[in-house]
């Protein structure tokens, strides 16, 4: 980005912004990477221990990929519940459309990298039977939501860049993939994220506004030939995401941008006529040895107070169960936390992002045994600029 442009958005950036308040408790449940392959089963694990890498420092070290069971068990949980219009919760699923395959890879690590998207399958080796029929089947039953994440959560640039370096990061990845197991981020934070290269300059690393487009483009296609349906809702992977990104968003058809938690912002629109969702509450007792349900839910009250939604963020991890059990703890946890809001707060509402969209446009949505109205107020607040946007 040239100085005078990165100038102009700054500007924009502190202008004042139009926010959307609501009389009404609404909550939203949003979750990332679902889809993404990582730790095979116990096989690659003990195959990669084996290799020398000592899994189990951090809770990442056990991310594999959700199976059937976990996703009939978060549906027989969301059904549990449901608001004063009658609706179940319904879980926004960001998903990452493609895997490395390692099958036309061949092991060669120096050519490109090789994709096999989600709707055709998982890579050779994995095995996760009934996996999108039990997507399909919380789409259907209006409890799942799928949205876009991207085509990969790394940058490829970055892998294709290192995978032939002859030293520790090419010795890692080599052996990650050779196990069935693409990356382990936190153990190689230079793989970046899709659109974001962490090695470039500063005002290089999110890649240009044609690169974006063109993975967008296929994403967007992977994700319609997986679900019959283009996303209408999109996360970027890390949260890396600038105006070229939206802008390439909203020229696939996307309306509505999630952020990741910080400030919490009103929901707003921006350039190219997109939603802005931030989201308000961290809910990842999976990875946060200090998670505490109480805080949760403190956070949610000051959200209903200042009439904005609850966007609770829980990414997939905390539903896996294949090699650590997250999955058991976090339903027991969400379950508690939906049934304590549901009793405090007799009219609340659950609601998706592209419901939060037309509750901003008309001041009501459709929902199974009421039209729901409710008053939404307009104010301005500073939009600063937070980390994840950063040029």
């Amino acid at each position: 980005m040239n100085l005078a442009r990165k100038i102009w958005h700054r500007g924009i950036d502190m202008l004042p912004t139009t926010g959307f308040h609501f009389d009404r408790p609404l909550v939203l449940l949003q979750s990332d990477d679902w889809g993404r392959a990582g730790l095979r089963d116990h096989e690659g694990l003990k195959q990669l221990r084996s290799a020398g890498i000592m899994l189990g420092e951090r809770p990442y070290d056990f991310y594999t990929l959700e199976t059937a069971e976990d996703l009939a068990a978060l549906r027989a949980m969301l059904r549990r519940h449901r608001d004063s219009g009658g609706r179940h919760p319904c879980i926004e699923m960001n998903f990452v459309v493609a895997n490395l395959d390692s099958a036309r890879m061949n092991g060669d690590a120096a050519g490109p990298i090789q994709l096999l998207p989600l709707a055709e399958g998982l890579p050779a080796g994995w095995a996760r039977p009934n996996l999108i029929e039990g997507y399909r089947e919380g789409i259907a039953g209006g409890v799942f939501r799928p949205a876009l994440h991207g085509t990969t959560h790394f940058c490829r640039a970055a892998v294709e860049r290192n995978v032939v370096i002859e030293g520790k990061r090419g010795k890692l990845l080599r052996s990650l993939w050779q196990a069935g197991t693409p990356y382990i981020h936190w153990r190689m934070p230079w793989i970046g994220y899709e659109y974001w290269d962490p090695e470039q300059p500063d005002d290089e690393r999110f890649l240009t506004r044609e690169s974006q487009y063109d993975l967008i483009g296929q994403a967007v296609g992977w994700f319609a030939k997986l679900f019959s349906s283009l996303p209408q809702s999109a996360c970027a992977p890390g949260y890396r995401a600038n105006d070229d990104t939206h802008r390439a968003w909203a020229q696939h058809g996307v309306r509505v941008a999630q952020s990741g938690p910080g400030v919490p912002f009103p929901p707003h629109f921006g350039r190219h006529d997109m939603l802005h969702l931030t989201r308000t509450v961290e809910f990842e007792p999976a990875t946060d040895a200090a998670f505490s349900l109480e805080k949760c839910l403190r956070q949610a009250e000051r959200c209903f107070e200042v009439g904005i939604p609850v966007i609770v963020s829980v990414h997939s991890i905390n539903f896996h169960s294949t090699v650590e059990d997250f999955r058991s703890r976090t339903l027991r946890l969400l379950d508690e936390f939906l049934s304590a809001i549901e009793s405090k707060h007799t009219n609340v509402l659950y609601v998706h992002d592209e419901d939060v969209r037309e509750l901003a446009f008309k001041g009501r949505c459709s929902a199974p045994h009421e039209n729901v109205i409710l008053n939404v107020t307009r104010k301005n607040f500073v939009r600063a600029r937070t980390p994840q946007s950063e040029a």
